[in-house]
């Protein structure tokens, strides 16, 4: 199997940035399998992401990027190159309602999402057999309603401690319910994906599919983001609706819009394994 790499870089936008990494591309042997890029007219910021493989066995990995670090001087590029083949290693984390870890879990084990899941934390006990099912370690460490700043700190230090110890790439807030303190979202820094239930900016907070009730509102939905210290105010990844109407109650609303959790967080989950989003200030560029 040849080796592939996905490229990721943004920098000032300017003329030749695709002339330059195509033709270092095909004078160090590769051969491009698909790219996309995208010239941001406001931020004035160049993004692109480039999957491709390495025909030439003279050329190994620490040649490569050692080479493409001059081009992406000269263009003041912050990038990254990964390996394609590689399963980044995840930490899923859940409270009681758990049908965002049924999913992730079924697509994982179907092999439809290429992660190795190393571990589930969850303030309780509800997945434990769940997750043994699967054969993936379950941690359980509490945290008991109206806890004292110094149990949560305790808290998370031990929660921390599991996904440094899984060296964990990605962490999923699978419909974990805790807000996560501003020393944790800073340890987790781009690495972490929470799925709000409800169409942001619009219900944030708790019982979004109620408050949505209360509005009348006439479609529902799901974003997924990454995790700040701002509360549900993360850069947006992933978002989908389904439509409603006035005859549905509270219960309704809440079951359609479990589905649409799934089916979103799924997909943004997918993108960070495939290296798809790139961060442009507070919001994202992903490229489908």
């Amino acid at each position: 199997m040849r080796p592939e790499y996905i490229l990721t870089l943004s920098c000032p936008d300017q003329r030749g940035i695709v002339h330059s990494v195509s033709g270092f591309l095909a004078t160090h042997a590769c051969n491009i399998i698909d790219s996309a890029q995208f010239g941001d007219a406001h931020s004035k910021l160049f993004f692109m992401r480039v999957h491709f493989s390495l025909e030439d066995s003279a050329i190994d990995d620490a040649t490569l990027r050692h080479s493409f670090a001059e081009v992406a001087q000269s263009w003041q590029m912050v990038w990254q190159l990964h390996d394609a083949h590689h399963k980044p290693s995840v930490v899923l984390m859940v409270s009681k309602i758990g049908h965002c870890l049924n999913d992730l879990l079924f697509r994982y084990k179907s092999g439809l999402l290429p992660v190795e899941i190393k571990a589930i934390i969850s303030n309780h006990t509800d997945f434990y057999q769940l997750a043994a099912s699967y054969n993936i370690p379950f941690h359980h460490l509490p945290l008991a309603a109206g806890a004292s700043t110094e149990a949560k700190q305790l808290q998370e230090q031990k929660v921390l401690e599991v996904i440094n110890a899984n060296q964990a790439e990605l962490v999923v807030l699978a419909r974990y319910m805790q807000i996560l303190s501003t020393t944790m979202c800073q340890a987790l820094n781009g690495r972490a994906i929470n799925i709000h239930h409800s169409f942001l900016p619009s219900f944030k907070g708790a019982k979004p599919y109620y408050q949505a009730h209360d509005r009348g509102v006439k479609l529902i939905g799901a974003t997924a983001h990454f995790v700040t210290g701002d509360l549900d105010e993360g850069p947006i990844i992933e978002q989908d609706v389904e439509r409603v109407d006035h005859a549905m109650d509270p219960e309704k609303l809440t079951a359609i819009g479990r589905d649409v959790e799934c089916v979103v967080l799924a997909r943004a989950v997918n993108y960070f394994v495939e290296h798809r989003i790139l961060l442009n200030g507070h919001k994202t560029v992903v490229f489908k």
